[in-house]
């Protein structure tokens, strides 16, 4: 059980951009309703492609900061949890450990990882860092979203209590493996495709490799080019 803080943000234009983006976070003190849609007060500003059902909750490890300090310098979004987006930060849980479907108790909700962080060109912006979406896509230092199953009240400091584990052997670490390293493995793609606990959107990422024999290209959501 690991105690988490929270935090949330509204929708503001990103650094040297007009583009609106609720990528900066900021920790609460107080209680925060949990809903199906994520918590209250949180906003995204594209919801083709952030939020939603299977996109609720966003997790970053604060673990990783320390490694992006050493690689980045001390920029002014690593000070502090909440620089890559997310809404919950913990320590000594990372996506090595985390699989997808398991399930957490968090105060009054219930919550379940369902799929990996895709990192967008927003990132760079962001950081002040022209290839930080391509960086984090290439470490696995991503991030990953709950669904909420059950809604709830959490407080700042609940801790995230693992219930049950539908998908062990299919840790957060593992699809990325396989998605951005061994991107051609047709017999993990083929697992991808039946993991019935994963969002939707990923799972059609394997049948469509499986289909095509092709890997999709990333240069738009990376780099915000086509």
């Amino acid at each position: 059980m690991r105690p988490v803080t929270l935090l949330t943000g509204r929708a503001a234009p990103l650094p040297g951009s007009d583009t609106l983006s609720g990528i900066g976070k900021t920790p609460v003190t107080h209680p925060l309703t949990l809903s199906p849609e994520g918590f209250e007060g949180d906003e995204q500003a594209d919801r083709r492609v952030h939020g939603g059902i299977e996109k609720a909750v966003h997790h970053y490890p604060l673990d990783h900061y320390s490694d992006w300090r050493a690689e980045l310098s001390d920029l002014q979004a690593l000070t502090a949890p909440g620089g890559f987006g997310e809404n919950i930060s913990t320590a000594g849980l990372t996506e090595a450990e985390v699989a997808v479907g398991d399930t957490f108790r968090l105060g009054d909700a219930l919550i379940q990882v369902s799929q990996g962080r895709q990192p967008c060109w927003k990132l760079n912006h962001r950081f002040g860092v022209p290839n930080m979406a391509r960086r984090v896509q290439q470490t696995g230092r991503t991030g990953w979203y709950y669904r909420v199953l059950e809604p709830g009240t959490v407080t700042p400091g609940d801790r995230l209590e693992l219930i049950d584990r539908l998908a062990p052997d299919w840790t957060l670490r593992r699809l990325w493996h396989a998605l951005y390293v061994d991107r051609m493995n047709l017999v993990e793609l083929e697992g991808i495709a039946a993991l019935d606990v994963l969002a939707e959107g990923w799972r059609k990422y394997a049948v469509r490799r499986l289909d095509s024999r092709r890997v999709e290209d990333w240069s738009a959501r990376l780099d915000g080019t086509a």
